[in-house]
């Protein structure tokens, strides 16, 4: 089995963030549980939304964690994978539209 740089286990010691900086830590750790708390959205649509992200900025811990956690509050399958085409949908069109920066530069040295 070749090394890498994830490892399933850790995503269980994130709360040593905590260590040497335990004030802030905690700050972090207050506020991450106020913004997945039942709200406007449900703890479920928050979950499925913290999936796709997790795609979108590609953290297998966040990825694995959501995954999970979004089965855990009643999301199935469909939902979820309909949440990370919607993040690779918005991935790639964020992608595309700086395409119009390349144009704009073009069009400038082009003059």
């Amino acid at each position: 089995m070749s090394e890498h740089y994830y490892h399933n286990h850790d995503l269980g010691r994130f709360p040593e963030i905590g260590n040497n900086a335990g004030e802030l830590a905690k700050k972090f750790f207050d506020w991450y549980g106020a913004v997945f708390a039942e709200g406007a959205l449900s703890q479920r649509e928050k979950s499925l939304i913290a999936l796709a992200v997790a795609h979108a900025v590609q953290c297998p811990y966040c990825i694995d964690a959501y995954s999970s956690d979004a089965l855990e509050k009643g999301a199935d399958m469909d939902q979820m994978t309909e949440a990370v085409h919607v993040a690779a949908a918005i991935r790639g069109g964020a992608s595309l539209v700086h395409g119009i920066q390349m144009r704009n530069t073009a069009k400038k040295i082009s003059m």
